[in-house]
């Protein structure tokens, strides 16, 4: 019975205040590849401790006459298994589907009215590969604007404004920005956290964790941007583009989240490797805590 209190009791605490207190942690983002193991491997360790919650009890009620109060507890537990396991594969469903529908209607539209890379003025700095034909389209609108749409048919989406404002540098900055998003599949990271996001019960959802892990994937892209062309033009690019909206499906290199991206520029040419392995070894304790419980539960 002690396993099965303590794994519900690390379940609420790593589905609940745990982000609430990661996202404060402003520290994490100096390191973000490192931050985003983190939060994969607490949403994990939370989803493994309530999935496991049933049946770490089974061994504890097995030939076993059960009184009122342990049925309770029994019932209780089974609850909050089955539960958790329903509300994730509703969840996936629903913000999977949702997401590629969004995806796929707004990548017919910008295939409609944008213009294909082969036949648009767009220039590339001498870091940067020229993007191949058919996956770059630009839109006629003058707010300078660039994203990507991930999936099977992926692209990169940018304004006649950001052709118009951003010089060749910068320019080959931003498309090195949206080729890391689609390169590593940022688009599953965030799906993933969106899907436990949504597959927890209202009342313990931190909108707060879910934009830091936004942020972290835009850092990430950031960085692969610096490689190519450098802080400077990266954080030109980034004031220039703040001002540009797009698809709530889509990655975009400005945003609201610009202001916070250039105070994290320098920190590209400056690795934090201690900070970095203390990162991974929490990552790791937190996802063994839940296996080791219902390993000692079972044994």
């Amino acid at each position: 019975m002690v396993y099965v209190v303590a794994l519900l009791a690390l379940a609420v605490g790593l589905a609940v205040p745990a982000p609430r207190l990661m996202a404060r942690r402003t520290t994490f983002r100096r390191a973000p590849r490192a931050a985003l193991v983190v939060w994969q491997c607490v949403s994990l360790a939370a989803v493994l401790a309530a999935l496991a919650v049933g049946p770490a009890l089974l061994p504890r009620t097995a030939g076993v006459t059960l009184g009122h109060g342990l049925i309770a507890v029994g019932a209780l537990a089974v609850a909050v298994s089955a539960g958790m396991l329903a509300r994730l594969m509703y969840a996936g469903h629903r913000v999977g589907a949702r997401l590629r529908s969004v995806r796929r209607r707004h990548r017919q539209l910008v295939d409609l009215l944008g213009m294909p890379v082969g036949t648009a003025p767009l220039a590339v700095g001498p870091g940067a590969r020229r993007p191949r034909q058919g996956s770059v389209r630009v839109l006629e609108h003058p707010t300078p604007t660039a994203y990507c749409l991930p999936g099977l048919r992926q692209r990169v989406v940018l304004t006649q404004g950001t052709l118009e404002e951003l010089p060749p540098d910068e320019l080959a900055a931003v498309l090195a920005h949206e080729r890391a998003h689609l390169r590593a599949r940022h688009d599953l990271i965030l799906e993933f956290f969106t899907v436990l996001h949504t597959a927890v019960p209202a009342f313990a959802r931190s909108e707060q964790a879910l934009a830091e892990v936004r942020l972290l994937v835009e850092v990430l892209a950031d960085r692969a941007a610096v490689r190519v062309g450098g802080v400077l033009p990266v954080g030109r690019a980034l004031v220039a583009l703040a001002r540009g909206s797009h698809p709530d499906a889509a990655l975009a290199a400005g945003g609201g989240t610009a202001v916070t991206r250039l105070e994290l520029l320098d920190e590209v040419v400056r690795p934090h490797v201690v900070l970095s392995a203390f990162m991974y070894a929490f990552a790791a304790a937190v996802l063994a805590a839940p296996i080791l419980l219902l390993v000692a539960a079972l044994g």
